[in-house]
């Protein structure tokens, strides 16, 4: 407990590889809180700091975490093909309002190998219109892959924006089937 009597709220992470670059994910006691896309060191060390203002706890380094343990598993599984599902506990305390109810819908709404317009993500939560309230949902996002803001495509068949850059978006759904493999 704190000096004001509260539970102190634990936050461990970790950084991984993977076949779109490094991803830093951390956690909470009640589940994963972020994924972070090309976790290189200023990337990292911004992220953290941006965690601990908003838990008002400092993130601590625990690869081998219990926390961190599964989502590793699972995160490694995907990345192999092996896993078309994340099965992990997740906090929602970075995200709030519509943008929580969007990513919610979007997290259990939309499979591996499946697309969905923003403007049909938009009717989905009962907000028809609201589009592109949709499109800031996406990028507020704290939890990239695991709630899979990268399914999430233009009407007219664009592939929309990404927090992640372009490229690990269409890496991402390479992997799933929905776009070819690049070249290169």
């Amino acid at each position: 407990m704190n000096n004001h009597g509260q539970d102190e709220q634990r936050v461990v992470w970790a950084v991984v590889g993977t076949d779109i670059g490094p991803l830093l994910l951390a956690a909470t006691d009640e589940g994963l809180v972020n994924v972070v896309f090309h976790a290189t060191e200023p990337v990292r060390d911004k992220a953290l700091e941006r965690l601990a203002s908003r838990l008002g706890t400092e993130p601590v380094e625990a690869p081998g975490s219990p926390l961190l343990a599964e989502v590793i598993r699972q995160v490694k599984a995907y990345f192999a093909g092996e896993r078309h599902a994340f099965e992990l506990p997740l906090d929602w305390s970075l995200i709030s309002g519509f943008n929580r109810q969007v990513l919610r819908e979007l997290a259990s709404g939309v499979a591996y190998g499946q697309v969905v317009g923003y403007g049909d993500l938009a009717g989905r939560v009962g907000q028809p219109g609201a589009a592109q309230a949709v499109g800031v949902a996406m990028g507020s996002n704290p939890l990239p892959i695991v709630v899979p803001c990268h399914r999430v495509v233009e009407s007219d068949g664009g592939i929309g924006g990404f927090g992640g850059g372009l490229e690990t978006k269409r890496k991402l759904l390479a992997l799933e089937g929905v776009l070819p493999e690049p070249l290169f």
